[in-house]
């Protein structure tokens, strides 16, 4: 794979000084001296269903796993009320298999926090999973959804992994991410961009790997637009763009 340079990267934090389109904060370039570790970064990408990591992260998972860096696609569900006309248990396996496939082609490593699909809880139990595994992974940074979404599955997500933040001290990087922006996650205003261009095609290529969710209707004619929106803000073709909870700790993109 083609490498990634501090020049055609963005960082993931890091306010610039400088000018920015009307609305749109600007962010700085990494600099000569770099303020990234050296060592590997373990990053979770938390989402609802199979699907919504590859959808609203799938480029950065790329560029992180590209780097070395240790990534995990984690999905609070496995889509088994998804498919029409199939069981939950028959949906669950197609919609596993699915996401399975995606992280093979991201690089990313699965793993399924077993609620169920459209019935996704908020209760003591379920904030102790969670809490308990991201406590185990022990991750530099941490993606998930946007809470104000029209999806409730993808509202209590993004709840249990900001409690799991608090509870853990604050102590990793917390960002949140879109997914059909305008039909599922709302008042999204990004705080930082990355510029996906050098790997679109994986990203594509994990989106479409979920035949069961037409992804030729979600992914080609809403989210890839998106991406294009989202470049035209940051000056390239195709970027990703994330809004920083501001009391997290700063997280950089690899070289």
């Amino acid at each position: 794979m083609k490498k990634i340079s501090r020049r055609n990267m963005i960082e993931i934090a890091g306010l610039s000084a400088a000018g920015s389109l009307v609305g749109v904060p600007a962010f700085s370039k990494s600099s000569g001296k770099s303020n990234l570790r050296a060592s590997r970064q373990k990053i979770i990408v938390m989402g609802a269903h199979p699907g919504d990591p590859e959808c609203g992260c799938g480029g950065a998972i790329a560029l992180f796993a590209s780097q070395g860096h240790s990534v995990v696609s984690a999905y609070l569900t496995r889509g088994g009320a998804g498919i029409q006309g199939k069981s939950y248990e028959e949906a669950a396996k197609i919609r596993t298999d699915e996401a399975l496939k995606a992280c093979k082609i991201l690089h990313s490593r699965p793993a399924f926090l077993e609620q169920i699909d459209g019935n996704t809880e908020i209760t003591t139990q379920r904030y102790t999973e969670v809490n308990n595994f991201i406590a185990a992974e022990n991750p530099d940074i941490v993606f998930t959804h946007w809470p104000i979404d029209s999806h409730r599955d993808h509202q209590i997500c993004s709840v249990l992994t900001h409690n799991a933040w608090v509870k853990q001290g604050k102590k990793f990087a917390l960002y949140y991410y879109e997914v059909t922006s305008g039909y599922e996650t709302q008042n999204f205003a990004p705080t930082n961009y990355i510029n996906i261009g050098s790997v679109i095609k994986q990203k594509s290529d994990s989106c479409l790997a979920h035949i069961s969710q037409d992804p030729a209707g979600w992914y080609e004619n809403i989210q890839r637009t998106i991406e294009r929106f989202r470049g035209i803000e940051l000056n390239c073709e195709f970027a990703e763009a994330f809004v920083r909870h501001n009391q997290s700790p700063e997280a950089f993109v690899p070289q």
